[in-house]
């Protein structure tokens, strides 16, 4: 009994070694440094839709693809650019009509707003995911940091309520919350060791999605796996159990909990080591795309396309072709009338897993107990309501700072919004217990030059998609006056709030509208007008998920990629389309990266 475990364990860990450490014959997108000088700010509308726009015809599919890819959010192209980069021909194929999913923006009367970049953290200079987004743009992405106070929470009223500011840099980040909370210093010492180690354990989530399977059940099985890190010993507590713990002060506990909003779960639901993932990934900053989000995709689609891939928009995928085999060999575009066929040996989904099962696959398929497993271990996300409001004036004369401000009418965080879930969706449109207030123009240092005059304010509250689901498959610029009436209840439920943040932009407001949960739906095709893809709940964070929901599927040769693989947010759904190039070229793309960024390191310091 013993030799045969003994056995398993070694052929195991060989294969763990293969996985992690092998695959050098593979292609590697990390071969060369890739980077070049940024070029200049490309302001032309008709040029950058050239790039971002272009639309779907059949005399555009490249021949000889590589693979598909489904969406074209970040995952989606970060994963395309990374098999390009290996020399692979990728389609990328894009329902919206224009790319970039969560990082594409719109203009309104003259007012450029942004859908879902709103501030991201780990772009300083050394930083990994700094290094694998200059790789994937060729360094033309340019970024811009926030304020020092990049976060700004306000508890009570919002105009005379208590405010507290977190600072850039970890130690003014701690000397901050000692300066706001001076009798805490202890809770707040031990809060950030918390957050330092369990952080730091967040790299086993990429490990157990790149191990083989049966060797990540094995250590979960074992225990072995909490002998690493503290991450899964925290990942069952909740952030609300952790913090209550550590402090009696209310304020402070609101402000140990705050970012929740960035991926949707309330602190009595959300674990505490996805939390900690957050704090510390903002420890050193945030930044914001420089020129707007929509840089993101400008600059990593002429990457697909230099290997002879495309990105083209206005191209709904209706299903996923399976050959005799079942083994995914292509997709179906609806074009018009009519359903085109395209066939590739690799298909890889960014559309998320909900779509990808319930929608892309055929009954019969999408009934298969291995699929079922995955999606009875998940649940769907929370959905969002996003104000868009436009400004006349600039920065300068409206005094709008490149910082974000969280807004809570009361310490009690979970009880505030469980009310507001549980109030009808009236009573909830007077009081959103959680405001997200930024202003994108005052984060971009190029806005001024490209749009003089003008400024912008966008607003994000979470909101049940069951208060908006029965206008669904209502035409989006139709919907009826009942949803106008509704929607704009939220609107100037929310603009109160603003005006009292920001009462000098009154009487200046141009434009104002807002996207509801049906608008995510359409728009980003996210189901259930999700903004952050499959729930982060605690079972989200167990081990036994994390290890299960990987790039691999029960079908040969179709992958998933982006924030369902991972985790939420631009980083997440990055990081997730590295797992799943891995996953693709059989090829450990995160060590092939340190290589390179060791191997340029040397250079440099040769030089000098």
């Amino acid at each position: 009994m013993w030799l045969f475990l003994a056995v398993a364990v070694i052929v195991l860990l060989f294969l763990a070694f293969r996985r992690l450490f092998g695959g050098y014959s593979a292609p590697n997108p990390f071969r060369d440094d890739c980077r070049r000088p940024p070029g200049i700010l490309e302001t032309d509308q008709k040029a950058r839709n050239q790039v971002l726009k272009r639309g779907f015809t059949i005399s555009k599919i490249p021949e000889s693809l590589d693979a598909i890819v489904i969406g074209s959010g970040i995952g989606g192209l970060a994963t395309a650019a990374l098999l390009a980069k290996a020399g692979k021909k990728v389609l990328v194929l894009e329902q919206h009509d224009q790319a970039g999913g969560c990082c594409h923006t719109f203009i309104e009367k003259g007012f450029e707003f942004d859908v879902g970049i709103h501030y991201i953290g780990q772009l300083h200079k050394n930083a990994m995911l700094n290094f694998l987004v200059e790789q994937i743009t060729e360094g033309q992405l340019q970024w811009d940091k926030l304020d020092s106070a990049f976060d700004t929470i306000i508890l009570g009223e919002t105009k005379n309520g208590r405010r507290y500011e977190l600072f850039s840099g970890e130690s003014e980040y701690i000397m901050g919350l000692k300066r706001s909370f001076p009798d805490e210093a202890k809770a707040i010492d031990r809060y950030m060791e918390l957050v330092k180690v369990c952080a730091n354990g967040g790299r086993l989530m990429v490990l157990l999605k790149m191990i083989p399977l049966p060797l990540a059940k094995f250590l979960i099985q074992s225990r072995l796996l909490y002998w690493f890190s503290s991450f899964f010993q925290f990942a069952s507590k909740s952030i609300t159990d952790v913090v209550n713990e550590l402090t009696t002060n209310k304020d402070l506990r609101a402000v140990f909990s705050y970012i929740f909003g960035t991926y949707g779960v309330l602190p009595k639901y959300a674990s505490f080591a996805l939390h900690t993932i957050l704090i510390n990934h903002y420890l050193k900053g945030a930044w914001y795309p420089r020129g707007g989000a929509s840089e993101i995709a400008f600059h990593i689609i002429p990457v697909i396309e230099k290997a002879g891939g495309a990105v083209l928009v206005r191209a709904p995928v209706q299903r996923i072709l399976l050959s005799k085999d079942g083994s995914a060999c292509g997709v179906t575009v609806k074009k018009g009338e009519d359903n085109i066929d395209i066939h590739a040996p690799i298909v890889i989904s960014d559309a998320g897993v909900y779509n990808t099962y319930e929608q892309l696959l055929l009954e019969e398929v999408r009934t298969l107990p291995a699929i079922q497993s995955q999606l009875s271990k998940l649940r769907h996300g929370v959905a969002s309501l996003c104000v868009f409001i436009g400004v006349n004036g600039s920065k300068k004369e409206l005094g709008l700072k490149a910082t974000n401000y969280w807004v809570f009418p009361d310490n009690n965080l979970d009880e505030l919004m469980t009310d507001y879930y549980s109030a009808s969706r009236e009573e909830a449109a007077e009081k959103a217990p959680l405001v997200y207030v930024a202003s994108p123009s005052a984060k971009d240092s190029t806005w001024e030059e490209r749009n003089p005059g003008k400024s912008t304010i966008s607003v994000v509250a979470l909101a049940p998609y069951e208060w908006f689901e029965e206008w669904k498959d209502e035409r989006v610029t139709n919907r009826g006056e009942e949803y106008k009436s509704l929607k704009n209840e939220f609107i100037q439920g929310i603009l109160k709030i603003v005006i009292e943040l920001f009462p000098q932009i009154e009487d200046k407001i141009e434009y104002i509208d807002a996207g509801t949960p049906v608008s995510n739906q359409y728009y980003i095709a996210s189901p259930r007008g999700e903004i952050y893809g499959a729930d982060h709940n605690l079972q989200r964070l167990s081990p036994e998920v994390i290890a299960s929901l990987r790039p691999s599927t029960p079908i040969k040769n179709l992958y998933l990629t982006g924030q369902d693989v991972l985790l939420c947010g631009f980083t997440g759904a990055l990081i997730g389309g590295v797992i799943c190039a891995s996953s693709v070229l059989d090829r450990n793309l995160f060590i092939a990266a340190a290589q390179l960024k060791k191997k340029i390191k040397k250079a440099k310091s040769k030089k000098e």
